[in-house]
């Protein structure tokens, strides 16, 4: 009795984080594309705008403000040397105390590809 209680206990975790795993995989590609490679970028996007927002919070903590992306990149906190992943370009928007990090889409109309993903001092990723 207690082995079949297990084995159905297991059967229901992986079963939740199957349900998990696909929902933030269907999340992710909310722009409405299934073509792989804009999955590939959105992710890299993702990816790149967390590790921008990450040096600016770096920065932030060692010399008390933010910078700039090409600021971050000469004085060493930002490794990433583009300005861009695929059809999206980044920029930044500093203020004294807070700060944007925005990928702007420049491709095709009908990709059903988000217009711009934006990431902030929260470290929270937002797309419109």
């Amino acid at each position: 009795m207690g082995r079949a209680f297990g084995f159905i206990s297991l059967i229901i975790v992986v079963g939740i984080g199957a349900y998990i795993y696909m929902r933030q995989t269907k999340d992710l590609m909310a722009g409405g594309s299934s073509n792989p490679t804009a999955t590939v970028d959105l992710i890299g996007v993702r990816n790149d705008l967390l590790a921008i927002a990450q040096a600016e919070r770096s920065h932030q903590a060692s010399q008390g403000g933010y910078v700039s992306i090409e600021a971050l990149r000469s004085q060493g906190d930002l490794t990433m040397t583009r300005d861009n992943r695929g059809p999206y370009n980044y920029s930044a928007e500093i203020a004294d105390s807070s700060f944007r990090i925005v990928a702007t889409y420049s491709g095709p109309e009908s990709s059903g590809m988000p217009k711009t993903l934006s990431v902030d001092q929260t470290m929270q990723v937002s797309q419109q």
